[in-house]
C-alpha cells in the first residue's frame, strides 16, 4: 500500500499556527486546498498530517476506529499545549460522563437559575457585549452543575471566573501563536489559575457537603479512598478539568445565535414569543456557521485510509483531519446563507445537493457526533427564549463580528466585542 505522500500532493510551505506564524490559519489550509485538491499532505514543526475535503476522505474519516485513529489522543495533544499537565493526570471523573439524562436535567435547572442572576445583573436597560454575557453564563450553569456548593455565587465564583478565563484551555486552538510563550513560561499564568481554582473548591468542599445525588457528590464520592488532602486536591482537579472542557464552545456558540438573531429580525421575533423548535433549529444553524474546528484523529496504528485520489497507508504518528469550515459553507452554494429552516431535527432536511452528506455538520457524524449535543441545543434553545423574550436588543455593531483569525479549532470567538443593546420588555 502506498504512503500517503506517494500519492498525495504535499503542501509545501504550508504550516500549523503553533508551528509557525499564520496570519489566517484556516484561510492557509484553504488555499492549499485550492493548489492541491481535496487530499493533500502537511508537513507542520515535524508533524504530518493528511487533510482530507473529499467525499470519500471525509466519509472515510468519520468511520476511522478510535482504537486506531484517536480523537481523544488528538484532542490532549493540542490542549497539552496550553494547560498544566497535571490537570491531566489520574482524573477519576471525565468530562465524558457528564451526559446521564438526569445530569442533564439537573444542568438545565441551574441554567434556569444562572439566567434569572443574568437578568438581575443585567439590569432593566444598557449595552453588554454579546459573548462576555453568555461566556459568564456559562461559567455560573457549569459552577452550579458540577462544583463545590458556593461556588457559582459571590466572591468564589468571581475568583474562578478569573481563573478560568486565564486558565482557558481553548485558548491552544482559539490563539495556537500564542502557545510558544506559554510553554516559555513554563505555563506559570496557567499554574497560578490552576492553583487559584484548587484553593476556591478545597474551600468549598471544606465548608459544604456535597448535596446527594448531585454530580459533585460523585466527584466526592470517587476519591473517598484517599486521604483528606488528595483527596481535596484530586476532586479540585476533576472539577477544573469537566468545567474547562464542557463550557467554552457552547457558549460561544450561544453567543452566535443570539448574533445571527438580532441581524435576522424575524427570526428573532419568533424565537422571543418562545418557539422553540425554531430556537433549536437557530442553534444548529449558527453552530454550524460558526464551527472553526479543525477535527482531527493520530494514528496509533497503520491505516489504510480511502481518499479521493486513491488509498493510502497512513503510519502510526501521522494524523488525519478535516476543517469543518472550508466544508460546512462551501459543500453546496446555499450554505453561505444563514437558513434555520434548513434542519429538521437534529439534520439537513435536504442533503440531495451534496455529494455526500457528512460534508456538513453542528455537531459530528455517527460515532463521533459530540456527546453533549442534546443538552448543547436545550441549553441554547433555553437561554435564546429567556433572554430574548425577556429584552428588546439591537445591534450595536456596524459589521457582522469576524472570529479571531489565528483561530483553528472549536467554535468560533470573536475577535471584537458584539455590543447589543437592552432594554426590558
Amino acid at each position: 500500500m502506498p504512503a500517503p505522500q506517494d500519492v498525495l500532493p504535499v503542501a509545501d510551505g504550508v504550516g500549523l499556527p503553533w508551528d509557525v506564524a499564520v496570519g489566517d490559519a484556516v484561510g492557509a489550509i484553504a488555499d492549499a486546498r485550492g493548489a492541491h485538491g481535496d487530499d493533500f499532505v502537511v508537513i507542520s514543526g515535524g508533524d504530518r498530517y493528511v487533510f482530507t475535503f473529499s467525499p470519500t476522505g471525509v466519509e472515510s474519516f468519520y468511520a476511522l476506529p478510535e482504537e486506531v485513529a484517536s480523537k481523544g489522543l488528538a484532542d490532549y495533544r493540542m490542549l497539552c499545549r496550553k494547560l498544566p499537565d497535571e490537570i491531566f493526570t489520574g482524573r477519576r471523573t471525565l468530562p465524558g460522563s457528564l451526559f446521564r439524562r438526569d445530569d442533564v436535567t439537573s444542568y438545565l435547572a441551574h441554567l434556569g437559575h444562572a439566567l434569572d442572576v443574568t437578568g438581575d445583573e443585567l439590569g432593566e436597560r444598557g449595552d453588554v457585549d454579546v459573548f462576555a454575557v453568555t461566556r459568564r453564563l456559562g461559567h455560573r450553569m457549569g459552577l452550579a452543575s458540577w462544583a463545590a456548593p458556593g461556588c457559582a455565587d459571590g466572591e468564589p465564583f468571581e475568583r474562578l471566573v478569573r481563573a478560568f478565563d486565564a486558565l482557558d484551555g481553548s485558548d491552544a486552538f482559539v490563539h495556537p501563536d500564542a502557545m510558544a510563550a506559554v510553554a516559555a513560561s513554563g505555563k506559570r499564568v496557567e499554574r497560578a489559575a490552576l492553583a487559584e481554582v484548587a484553593d476556591v473548591v478545597e474551600g468549598a468542599l471544606a465548608r459544604h457537603d456535597p448535596a446527594p445525588g448531585s454530580l459533585f457528590a460523585r466527584i466526592v464520592a470517587g476519591w473517598a479512598d484517599q486521604d483528606p488532602e488528595a483527596r481535596a486536591r484530586g476532586v479540585a482537579m476533576d472539577v477544573a478539568l469537566i468545567h474547562i472542557a464542557s463550557m467554552s464552545n457552547l457558549m460561544a456558540a450561544l453567543g452566535w445565535a443570539i448574533v445571527d438573531l438580532v441581524e435576522h429580525p424575524d427570526a428573532l421575533r419568533t424565537v422571543a414569543n418562545g418557539d422553540e423548535d425554531f430556537a433549536r433549529r437557530c442553534a444548529l444553524e449558527s453552530t454550524r456557521m460558526a464551527q472553526r474546528s479543525i477535527m482531527s484523529r493520530a494514528v496509533l496504528a497503520p491505516v489504510e485510509f480511502r481518499t479521493g485520489a486513491g488509498v493510502v497507508d497512513v503510519p502510526a504518528g501521522w494524523t488525519i483531519a478535516t476543517l469543518l469550515p472550508l466544508l460546512n459553507t462551501s459543500a453546496e452554494p446555499s450554505l453561505t446563507e444563514w437558513d434555520p429552516d434548513r434542519w429538521r431535527g437534529h439534520r439537513l432536511a435536504d442533503v440531495g445537493g451534496l455529494a455526500s452528506p457528512m460534508l456538513v455538520t453542528a455537531f459530528g457524524h455517527g460515532r463521533h457526533t459530540c456527546p453533549a449535543q442534546p443538552f448543547s441545543l436545550a441549553a441554547m434553545t433555553t437561554a435564546m427564549t429567556r433572554l430574548l423574550g425577556r429584552y428588546d436588543v439591537s445591534a450595536r455593531w456596524s459589521a457582522h463580528p469576524r472570529p479571531v483569525a489565528a483561530q483553528i479549532g472549536g467554535v468560533a470567538r470573536s475577535a471584537g466585542p458584539a455590543t447589543m443593546r437592552y432594554a426590558l420588555r
